[in-house]
C-alpha cells in the first residue's frame, strides 16, 4: 500500500505542476496584456507631479494611453469570448438515478473505496470507452422545464459554474456485455480520477484550455462582413497562440492525473480487472462488427435498430461459437449482467439505438414513417428482403437507361419482367471482349485516345440494346438521365473515368451537356483503379449505378436539409438524448465507412438481384448474420459461398460458375422476381 500511495503522490504532484505551468502561460499572457496600461500609468504619474513634463512626454502619454486602451480592449474581448465559449461535449444518453438506482449506488460505493468524490452524474454513450467529462459550464446548464420520463439532465438544477465532480460517461456496449464485476474493474480506474480532478489547480488549467479551444472552434466561423471577419481573426489567431504554449503543459498534466488514477485503483480488483480488459478488446470488435455489418444496412433502408447493445451480445455471442479462443467467453453468461443495473434497460437500449444512428449515419431526431425502429425479429423482412428488392430495382432502371432489352429475342410469353437472365446476358463477355486493362495514361497521349474512345481504333463505341455487341452510335439513354449524367458515361462500354458517388452527387443537378469530367486527380484516378481488371459493360453498369446512386442521395439530403432542427432543450426520440447539450448541425458526426466503389456497388447489386430471384423461385428466405449482417437463407441453412460466384462475373464476365450454383439451388434466373 505504500507503494501504490508513493505512486499516487508523485502522479499528483506531477499534474499539479504541469496545472500551474498553463496557468503561467495565462498569467503571462494577462502581464503582457497589462504592460501597455502599466506603463501609460507610470507616464500620467509622472506628468501628475511634474517629473515627465514637456512635448515629448506629451506625445508618450497620448501613445501609450491610446495602445493602452486598445489592448485592453482586445484583451477583454478574448477574455470573454473564452470565457462565454461553449466548450464541446460529447452527445450522450443521460441516467437519472432513479431509474439506474444500482448502478448509482455501485459507483458510489466504488468512489468510497478510493477515497475520491463519487461522479455527479452517469451518462450512456455509444462507444465502447468511459471516461469523465466535465459539464460545469454555464452553457451545459439544462434548458427549460420540461416532462422527463426515465431520461433526465446530467447537470443539476444551478445554472451556475460549480465545483461539481464531472459526469461520468459509459459506453453502452459494456453495460449489456460486462457482468456487474468486470464493470466495476473497468470503472475503477476512471472513477479514481475525480480525485485529481478535484484539485483547484487542475480544474482551473483545465477550464482554461477548454476555453481557449472552444474560443477557437467559435471563431472558426465566417463573419458577416470584414470587420467581424477581422476580429474573428484576430482572438482565433490570440487563442491558437496561448493554446500553443500549454500543449505540451496539458498533454503532460493529464498524464500525471491518469498516473494516479490508475496507481489508486490498483487497490480496488486487480485481479478481475486484467479480465475484464480482455472483455473491453471483445466488446470492441464486436460493436464495430454490428455497425457496419449489420446496422449501417437498416440505416440506409431509413430504419434504425431499436435494441443495438442487445444485439452486441448476440454478435459477440456468435463469436464464442465460431472462435476456439473466446470459448471460455460465452459461459461469463450465466452471471449478472450490468446492464440489471438499469430500471428499464430496453428504453435506455432504444435511446442509445438512436444516438447511434445521429451519430453515425446522421439520421433525424425523430422518428417519423422514413425513419422508423426496427426489431431484430422484423430486421430480416423490413431490412434485408427491402434492401435487395430496392437494389434489384435500381439494377433494372439502371439497365433500361442503358438499353438493355427486357427479354432476349424469341423469349417465351410472360418473361419480359425484371430477371436475372437479363443481368447474367448483359454482364456475359463474349470471346471477342476482354476485361478492361488498366489505364495507362502514357499509352493514351501516345495513342491519341480519350476517354470516349477506343484506344485502338478512336471510335466511340455504345452498347447495342439486348445485344451482346458493341457497334457505333447505338446507344440510348432516357432525357431524365441525360439531364443529370453524361450519356456517354453510361452507355459506353470502354474504359470511363468515372467519379464517386461524391462526386457524383455534386454534378447531378447539371444541365443537359454540362456534366464536367476534369479529373480532381484523385476520385476518378482511384475509380478507374478500381475497375481495372473487370468487363467493359460491367465498367458501364457500375457507373450507372453510381450516378443513379448519387442522384438519390443529393435528393435525400436535399429532403432532409429542408427540414427544421428540433428547438434547444426538447427530448426527442424515445427518450431526451443530451441534444440541449451539442450541435447537431454538422451530422453525422462520425461515420463509419467511406464511399463505396463502383466495382463495390456494381457487386452488392448483382448479389441482391441473385437473393431476390432464389427467394421469389426457389423458396429461400432473407437472414441476419450477426457477424456478417444480411445473408440468404437456404432450408434455413446460409449459403455463404454466393460471393465469390459474383465477383467471378464482375471481373472475368464468365457466369458458368454463378449458373452453376444457381441450378444446384434450383434457381430459375429467367422468371420475373418482384421489386420494390
Amino acid at each position: 500500500m505504500t507503494g501504490i500511495g508513493g505512486g499516487v503522490e508523485l502522479g499528483a504532484q506531477a499534474a499539479r505542476s504541469r496545472a500551474l505551468a498553463v496557468l503561467r502561460v495565462r498569467s503571462r499572457a494577462l502581464a503582457v496584456a497589462l504592460l501597455p496600461a502599466a506603463v501609460a500609468v507610470i507616464l500620467l504619474a509622472g506628468g501628475s507631479t511634474g517629473h515627465l513634463v514637456g512635448g515629448g512626454w506629451d506625445a508618450a502619454r497620448w501613445a501609450v494611453s491610446v495602445l493602452a486602451l486598445l489592448v485592453l480592449a482586445a484583451t477583454a474581448a478574448v477574455a470573454l469570448v473564452v470565457a462565454r465559449a461553449r466548450p464541446a461535449v460529447t452527445p450522450t444518453v443521460a441516467v437519472a438515478e432513479e431509474s439506474a438506482p444500482d448502478l448509482y449506488r455501485m459507483v458510489r460505493d466504488l468512489a468510497d473505496r478510493l477515497d475520491v468524490p463519487a461522479p455527479s452524474a452517469i451518462a450512456l454513450t455509444p462507444d465502447c470507452d468511459s471516461w469523465l467529462e466535465d459539464r460545469t459550464h454555464p452553457a451545459h446548464g439544462p434548458p427549460p422545464a420540461r416532462d422527463h420520463d426515465d431520461l433526465s439532465d446530467p447537470v443539476g438544477p444551478a445554472r451556475r459554474r460549480s465545483a461539481a465532480a464531472p459526469v461520468l460517461v459509459i459506453g453502452s456496449p459494456f453495460l449489456w456485455w460486462m457482468r456487474v464485476g468486470e464493470l466495476r474493474a473497468v470503472l475503477a480506474p476512471v472513477v479514481a480520477g475525480t480525485g485529481p480532478a478535484a484539485h483547484p489547480d487542475i480544474a482551473a488549467a483545465r477550464r482554461f484550455i477548454r476555453g481557449l479551444d472552444a474560443a477557437v472552434a467559435a471563431t472558426s466561423t465566417d463573419g458577416r462582413g470584414p470587420l467581424a471577419r477581422a476580429a474573428r481573426g484576430g482572438i482565433g489567431g490570440v487563442s491558437r497562440l496561448l493554446l500553443r504554449g500549454c500543449r505540451v503543459h496539458a498533454a503532460e498534466m493529464e498524464r500525471g492525473v491518469a498516473a494516479a488514477a490508475a496507481e489508486r485503483a490498483q487497490a480496488v480488483d486487480y485481479g478481475l480487472r486484467i479480465v475484464a480488459q480482455e472483455q473491453v478488446g471483445l466488446a470492441y470488435a464486436g460493436w464495430d462488427r454490428l455497425l457496419t455489418r449489420v446496422a449501417l444496412p437498416a440505416w440506409r433502408m431509413g430504419r434504425w435498430p431499436s435494441r443495438l447493445d442487445v444485439g452486441v451480445v448476440a454478435a459477440l455471442t456468435e463469436l464464442s461459437r465460431r472462435d476456439r479462443l473466446a470459448e471460455g467467453f460465452a459461459s461469463r453468461l450465466g452471471e449478472r449482467p450490468a446492464c440489471d443495473l438499469l430500471e428499464e434497460p430496453g428504453l435506455m437500449d432504444e435511446a442509445v439505438s438512436l444516438l447511434a444512428a445521429r451519430l453515425f449515419h446522421g439520421g433525424p431526431a425523430e422518428t417519423g414513417p422514413d425513419w422508423a425502429p426496427v426489431g431484430w425479429e422484423e430486421y430480416p423482412e423490413e431490412v434485408v428482403d427491402r434492401a435487395w428488392r430496392t437494389d434489384a430495382a435500381r439494377l433494372h432502371r439502371v439497365l433500361d437507361t442503358l438499353g438493355v432489352r427486357r427479354a432476349a429475342e424469341g423469349a417465351a410469353p410472360g418473361t419480359d419482367g425484371p430477371t436475372l437472365s437479363r443481368v447474367l446476358d448483359h454482364l456475359t463477355t463474349t470471346p471477342a471482349e476482354a476485361p478492361v486493362p488498366a489505364r495507362d495514361p502514357a499509352a493514351d497521349a501516345d495513342t491519341g485516345a480519350t476517354p470516349d474512345t477506343d484506344a485502338t481504333s478512336g471510335t466511340a463505341h455504345h452498347a447495342t440494346p439486348g445485344t451482346g455487341t458493341a457497334t457505333p452510335g447505338t446507344g440510348t439513354a432516357t432525357p431524365d438521365d441525360q439531364a443529370t449524367s453524361d450519356p456517354q458515361a453510361a452507355t459506353t462500354p470502354g474504359p470511363q473515368p468515372l467519379a464517386t458517388p461524391d462526386d457524383q452527387a455534386t454534378t447531378a443537378p447539371a444541365a443537359p451537356g454540362s456534366a464536367d469530367h476534369s479529373d480532381d486527380g484523385n476520385g476518378t484516378e482511384d475509380d478507374d483503379d478500381d475497375l481495372a481488371g473487370t468487363t467493359p459493360r460491367g465498367a458501364a453498369l457500375a457507373a450507372g449505378l453510381s450516378a443513379q446512386l448519387a442522384r438519390e442521395e443529393a435528393r435525400t439530403q436535399a429532403l432532409a436539409s429542408g427540414t427544421a432542427p428540433p428547438p434547444p432543450g426538447t427530448a426527442s426520440g424515445p427518450a431526451a438524448t443530451g441534444t440541449a447539450l451539442w450541435d447537431d448541425r454538422a451530422l453525422p458526426l462520425l461515420p463509419l465507412q467511406p464511399p463505396r466503389t463502383g466495382r463495390e456497388i456494381l457487386t452488392a447489386h448483382i448479389t441482391a438481384m441473385v437473393c431476390c430471384a432464389a427467394m421469389d423461385t426457389a423458396g429461400a428466405t432473407p437472414g441476419l448474420d450477426w457477424l456478417d449482417g444480411p445473408t440468404l437463407l437456404v432450408d434455413g441453412a446460409r449459403r455463404a459461398d454466393l460471393a465469390l460466384h459474383v465477383r467471378s462475373l464482375v471481373e472475368t464476365g464468365d457466369p458458368a460458375p454463378l449458373r452453376a450454383w444457381l441450378s444446384d439451388l434450383g434457381v430459375r434466373p429467367e422468371k420475373p422476381v418482384r421489386l420494390v
